[in-house]
């Protein structure tokens, strides 16, 4: 490589190390002001953060067992031994609460992560390469968004079954596609900047260019994404234990809770309340920090 060339890399190398770093710097510098000037995020965050410890201290906070039966004291209604009564089969209500969080909080990370991973994957391939890769993507996605969400997530449990890897495999297919349409759209615009260029000039590999020049700027972004999706997985899995389409007896997740217990409303509604308040409290929880989060990492979000 000619001298001057190679002295133009490595001042084009030098100079994106420097953005990288300026770009960690900001990062950082968001996430103190989001802390500073959006409390509710923060709060958002401590219950998020207050709900898995809860649900991984199950066994030390109660002493009963998720599944342990006692039909003697069936329908119980709160009080001191039990404090949110007992369900139809004498079970602790809290401690199926407790461990029911587990799989909902599980069944609500997953599938967003897995979908996240897909989706951004395809995103990149579909914004940078274009013709017919971008073609097919963007046709696929547009399919999967044409049907309503909670339909297709019931098609697609109604013929796999019942079980929480189908849930997992029918949540990812559902949320893929906002996922992708989003990414290419950043891809688009990152695809002409001086660095991406610069990288193309000097032979990057285009694996190489999507995984270390351009994913990594989709991060942010990625990021609100993330927790925008948690909850909205947590919801449909809900809805679908609701109807008997996802988590199957004897496991404990809050949509099969209030699936079991809607026939006691009246004579037992503390079996559908409490399962039903952490749902709108989690949900409330992560859509309040995506939303932080959006304020600040959106230059469209910020207050001048």
């Amino acid at each position: 490589m000619p001298p001057g060339k190679r002295r133009k890399t490595e001042e084009t190398a030098d100079l994106r190390l420097q953005s990288q770093l300026c770009e960690e710097e900001r990062f950082w510098d968001l996430m103190r002001r989001m802390a500073r000037e959006n409390r509710t995020a923060v709060l958002s965050f401590i219950l998020i953060v207050l709900v898995v410890l809860a649900s991984l201290l199950a066994p030390v906070l109660t002493p009963y067992d998720e599944n342990g039966m006692d039909l003697m004291h069936r329908l119980s209604p709160p009080s001191q031994d039990h404090l949110l009564g007992t369900d139809e089969g004498g079970r602790d209500e809290l401690t199926r609460l407790l461990y029911g969080a587990r799989v909902s909080l599980l069944i609500g990370v997953v599938p967003a992560l897995l979908s996240l991973i897909l989706g951004s994957a395809l995103g990149v391939i579909a914004g940078y390469r274009g013709g017919l890769a971008d073609a097919v993507i963007m046709r696929a996605a547009d399919v999967t968004l044409a049907f309503p969400s909670m339909l297709l997530a019931m098609v697609i449990m109604y013929s796999l079954g019942g079980g929480i890897v189908n849930v997992f495999l029918t949540l990812t297919l559902v949320n893929w596609a906002n996922v992708a349409r989003v990414v290419r759209s950043r891809t688009l615009a990152l695809k002409s900047s001086e660095f991406v260029e610069a990288a193309r000039v000097i032979g990057v590999p285009e694996g190489r260019i999507m995984r270390r020049h351009i994913l990594p700027n989709c991060l942010p972004t990625l990021l609100v994404l993330f927790t925008l999706n948690i909850p909205a997985s947590i919801l449909t899995e809900s809805s679908l234990s609701f109807l008997g389409l996802g988590i199957q007896p004897p496991n404990a997740s809050w949509g099969l809770m209030i699936n079991t217990g809607r026939q006691y409303l009246y004579s037992a509604p503390w079996l559908c309340f409490a399962p039903g308040a952490a749902i709108m409290l989690i949900v409330l929880a992560f859509n309040f920090l995506g939303n932080g989060l959006l304020d600040v990492l959106d230059p469209r979000q910020r207050k001048q």
